[in-house]
């Protein structure tokens, strides 16, 4: 029996005339009898993942590239982009010239609203230096500043976009174009998931109001769907939908899904590249175990009186913020392989007026609380091999606007690394006199993206999927492993 291929129609031809179903590349290559090179040329592609997973479990544990220094992450996203010099990065000279325009060899700035034309605004901030590094550290981060022999912080930094929505996308997917796979869903694709019953990638929005750019920020791209970001709140029902009707037992649900898969399955057939379609069957499963298992995770009710002081539990002003932290510690534990926490509201650290007021405002709601992550972390052998990361979409200039807030600055600010295989109590790279723009040891996007993915045992020119005929990868084309970052 002999098969040939219509290239023009993507089909197989048999003795009975041409198939007219899709043909996967699995069908091809059982069709066309490609011998010993079929089993290699299979083989690569399943390392490319253009192969569907037989087992119908896309979040299974995988192995990195090599060993990994992190097994996990948490991404405490800043949302609206807060004001590296009110936070991390004192300018003396910004003090001096204050009130002054910026001068001319600084070289021309693009900004939204003519800001480059505004005076400089010093900061009403007073740093210290903390910790063995002695780490300089505003006044308005007491209980970070603890932490600073954990911290790696990246003062040379910067992105590609002066907007929120393209800046936010930077950040979360590498581009600044909508639709790309985020960082969340690139590293599920890579590691799957160490609990089958709850999701690889768990979101924790601010209640109130999400980012800007929104659900594409952890959205999967071109991915599988099964990589997407879920969001979850507390309470008892964390994920919306998931939970049975009234008057539907646990058991009425189970035999309803194993009809729904047996059926499912007598579709997939011949489908097997279609990774929406296995997607959502795992994703019924997923709920109906996350029915049982997800309200365990969100009740905190068995945590200890010292533990929800930690995380500020006890005070009105980082109760919220303080909870979505130790969710996100008590999800990390049970295996989830990605969190992102989001702080800031509809505006966020967005302060374009009154920055003492937002950013007073939002150092006291999650000060405290991300201090007690990481010293509940280190506390449970858990900061070793979990990866904690904090910045937002960019900087603010050191220009005003109006006369007390700042604009939006993709050339200079800071995001700090800690735990997972970082080297802590350490500076890296600095931004020019007056906070404006990343001068030494500068670290685009793409480089924190290739660090992460480095620290989780990966190459990251090597984590690829094959999209619309190209190897798309999380650095698009760029990005090197920032050295002096690592342990």
């Amino acid at each position: 029996m002999e098969f040939g291929w219509d290239i023009a129609m993507n089909r197989c031809l048999g003795p009975a005339g041409p198939d007219t179903r899709p043909a996967s590349r699995r069908e091809f290559l059982r069709r066309a009898g490609m011998g010993f090179g079929s089993i290699a040329l299979t083989a690569l592609l399943a390392d490319d993942g253009l192969l569907a997973d037989e087992s119908g479990q896309p979040l299974a544990p995988k192995k990195p590239h090599f060993e990994p220094r992190a097994k996990r992450v948490i991404f405490l996203f800043m949302s609206g982009g807060p004001s590296h010099l009110e936070l991390f990065d004192p300018k003396p000279e910004l003090q001096r010239l204050h009130g002054q325009r910026l001068p001319e060899s600084f070289g021309p700035v693009k900004t939204r609203r003519g800001v480059d034309k505004n005076k400089l605004l010093a900061t009403r901030r007073t740093f210290r230096k903390h910790g063995e590094a002695g780490i300089e550290m505003s006044d308005w981060l007491p209980h970070l500043a603890t932490c600073a022999d954990d911290l790696c912080v990246l003062r040379g930094c910067y992105g590609d976009s002066v907007t929120h929505p393209e800046s936010v996308y930077l950040m979360n997917t590498g581009s600044i174009l909508m639709g790309r796979p985020s960082l969340g869903a690139w590293v599920s694709y890579g590691l799957g998931t160490e609990n089958q019953n709850m999701p690889a990638f768990v979101v924790l929005p601010d209640p109130g109001g999400w980012v800007k750019g929104g659900a594409p920020a952890w959205g999967n791209g071109f991915l599988p769907a099964a990589f997407q970001g879920t969001v979850v709140r507390g309470g008892p029902a964390p994920v919306l939908h998931v939970n049975n009707p009234v008057g539907v037992t646990a058991d009425q649900q189970r035999r309803t899904l194993d009809l729904v898969r047996q059926l499912n399955d007598e579709h997939r057939r011949g489908r097997e590249d279609d990774t929406e379609l296995s997607a959502r069957i795992a994703a019924y499963e997923l709920a109906f175990r996350m029915q049982a298992h997800a309200p365990e995770v969100v009740d905190i009710s068995g945590e200890s009186a010292a533990t929800r002081k930690l995380y500020g539990l006890d005070e009105k002003m980082t109760a919220e913020f303080g909870l979505r932290c130790l969710l996100a510690r008590r999800m990390v534990e049970r295996g989830v392989r990605f969190v992102q926490v989001y702080c800031g509201d509809t505006t966020g650290w967005d302060a374009h007026s009154d920055i003492e007021g937002n950013h007073g405002r939002l150092c006291a709601q999650s000060d405290r609380p991300i201090a007690g992550l990481l010293k509940d972390l280190k506390s449970r052998g858990l900061l070793d091999d979990t990866l904690v990361i904090w910045g937002g979409e960019f900087g603010r200039t050191p220009m005003s606007e109006g006369s007390s807030g700042r604009d939006h600055n993709p050339y200079g600010f800071t995001v700090w690394l800690a735990g997972g295989g970082i080297k802590g109590g350490q500076v890296i790279g600095s931004t020019d006199a007056v906070g404006l723009r990343a001068e030494e040891d500068k670290a685009h996007v793409h480089d924190i993206h290739a660090t992460i993915l480095h620290l989780l045992g990966f190459n990251h020119k090597r984590l690829t999927f094959r999209h619309n005929g190209r190897n798309e990868r999380l650095t698009d084309n760029a990005g090197e492993v920032i050295d002096k970052a690592l342990a």
